[in-house]
């Protein structure tokens, strides 16, 4: 129950959120050079063209106008049309989350198991700790797009191992599903790995220091077993912290990984939008990363209560408090 009434008041909070990150992304779109009526009437229109698409479009009228106008369709499902081609832009985006959501989830998929391995190789062993700084900071340092190319260079051209760009759905067979995610995974999971293995070496090092540690050495378990069965669990809230930060870090990721390996998802799309000052399915996108934002947070948060039952009862006890605390 105290589970539930966590969850309960996440999406409370989550609420006056979403609305507050549509309205400051709504007001940034309209600073933004350009105009959208330039984009679909062609730079050869004329003035008198001009303002007609922008009346068809709404764009003459003040920026809180046609945010209540948006607002308005939006809690009712309706995220509005495209204004380049004139399309409805829920099912423009549906099409792309999966892509999407395919991509994010394998990388955070990979980061986890990859940085958790490598995590608990470096908390047993210091040489191994130094190495996993290492390639935290190196993983970090390297930016994706370069990265992406890189190996795209290696792995596609020269090895011809893995499609250089284009997505496959899964209906069209599962081995060419994974082939065309396989280097963009690669590519967004890297930087996730090095964040992972960090968070989990220095947990599980404070976790292997503690005194029922020297015990069940002393009782004769072997190190694997007290670092997997024993340490893990112990260092496993900041683990999850990590990895619901990675999920959202991946997010972002998607835009310049999609664009490299020329994936039809949202971080595709809304390159694609702001270039063209699509502002109907800028707003969309921002509405469907903020529900995987608050998405991500609540399964982060219903962890902590699954995994330690000291927040459980201080839930029970003032669950405002600790939902506050746990964020």
């Amino acid at each position: 129950m105290a589970v539930l009434r966590l969850a309960a008041r996440r999406l409370a909070w989550s609420i006056p959120l979403a609305f507050a990150a549509t309205a400051v992304s709504f007001v940034l779109v309209a600073l933004l050079p350009g105009d959208a009526a330039v984009s679909l009437a062609g730079r050869n229109a004329t003035e008198a063209q001009l303002e007609q698409v922008r009346e068809d479009l709404g764009l003459d009228r003040p920026v809180w106008s046609q945010y209540g106008t948006w607002l308005g369709g939006a809690v009712q499902g309706n995220l509005g049309t495209s204004m380049i081609n004139r399309q409805p832009v829920t099912s423009q985006l549906n099409d792309r989350l999966v892509p999407s959501m395919s991509l994010i989830g394998g990388a955070v998929l990979v980061a986890t198991v990859v940085g958790v391995a490598i995590g608990i190789g470096g908390a047993r062993g210091s040489r191994l700790g130094r190495a996993v700084d290492g390639f935290s900071i190196g993983g970090l340092a390297i930016p994706d797009f370069w990265l992406g190319l890189v190996f795209i260079v290696l792995f596609a051209v020269h090895l011809g191992w893995f499609p250089p760009t284009g997505y496959v759905n899964f209906g069209d067979g599962a081995g060419a599903w994974l082939r065309s995610l396989a280097l963009p995974v690669a590519t967004l999971s890297v930087p996730a790995a090095a964040i992972v293995a960090r968070q989990a070496r220095e947990a599980l090092s404070t976790a292997l220091g503690q005194d029922f540690v020297r015990t069940l050495r002393a009782a004769g378990f072997s190190e694997a077993s007290i670092a997997c069965r024993h340490g893990l669990r112990n260092a496993a809230i900041p683990i999850i912290t990590v990895v619901g930060l990675v999920f959202i870090g991946a997010l972002g990721g998607t835009v310049a990984v999609e664009s490299v390996f020329a994936l039809p998802g949202l971080g595709r799309a809304a390159v694609e939008a702001a270039g063209t000052r699509d502002l109907p399915v800028i707003q969309g996108i921002v509405v469907y990363f903020t529900l995987l934002v608050i998405a991500a947070n609540l399964l982060v948060d219903c962890a902590y209560g699954l995994l330690d039952p000291r927040l459980r009862s201080a839930a029970r006890r003032a669950p405002t408090r600790w939902t506050t605390e746990a964020a």
